[in-house]
């Protein structure tokens, strides 16, 4: 990321030490995350479905649905640029709840979060499918327990963030459905001061 804020107490070297060693089994031949195919498997199938007369493309968002904790969100797929399964984490003693560690992915360090600290909840510490977030290139994982499908998401479904979400999580969310789903606001979310890290040093692995 361009923005970089220090967060004191976080022992980054020994987190670059340990992703050094894990980039040297990486080069010996090492089993590394790779990007899984299941988004962009549905995302085809999703686009192949014929748009009924009432669903213009210009009144529908293209989006993944997903989980975490009790909550369930969307994302729209262009600032989705893969799926991630048992990544190597490598935790950080003394990082923020939503900080769960860093990976390395094609070589670059990606911080690896979780979505609840944002929106007032604890940590759960829960699942193991990764969604990699960016606007031109991937800057975010987001820990996830269930992606549950591509789909077209019509605008007209959406209400307004709730007031109970407060002006610093409800910022987060484009909109509502009835039913409690969160549109993420992805431009938003990378944006967030509190996901933004300090991985100045990241090119000397």
């Amino acid at each position: 990321m361009a923005e970089h804020r220090t967060r004191e107490g976080l022992d980054w070297a020994g987190a670059y030490a340990r992703l050094e060693r894990l980039t040297t089994r990486t080069e010996a031949g090492a089993a590394t995350p790779e990007d899984s195919l299941a988004v962009l498997d549905a995302r085809a199938r999703a686009l192949a479905q014929p748009l009924s007369p009432a669903q213009e493309a210009g009144t529908l968002l293209e989006v993944v649905r997903f989980r975490s904790g009790e909550q369930r969100y969307a994302l729209e797929t262009r600032f989705i640029h893969g799926v991630l399964r048992g990544a190597k984490l490598t935790a950080l003693p003394g990082a923020p709840p939503v900080l769960r560690g860093l990976t390395l992915l094609r070589g670059e360090v990606l911080p690896l979060v979780e979505l609840a600290p944002l929106f007032g909840r604890p940590a759960t510490r829960a699942g193991d499918i990764v969604l990699v977030v960016g606007l031109a290139r991937p800057e975010l994982g987001l820990y996830v327990e269930e992606v549950e499908e591509v789909a077209s998401l019509p605008r007209d479904t959406l209400l307004a963030p709730p007031a109970a979400l407060g002006a610093e999580s409800g910022g987060l969310v484009s909109g509502v459905q009835r039913e409690g789903l969160l549109l993420l606001e992805a431009e938003a979310l990378l944006k967030d001061s509190r996901l933004i890290f300090d991985l100045a040093d990241e090119g000397s692995l």
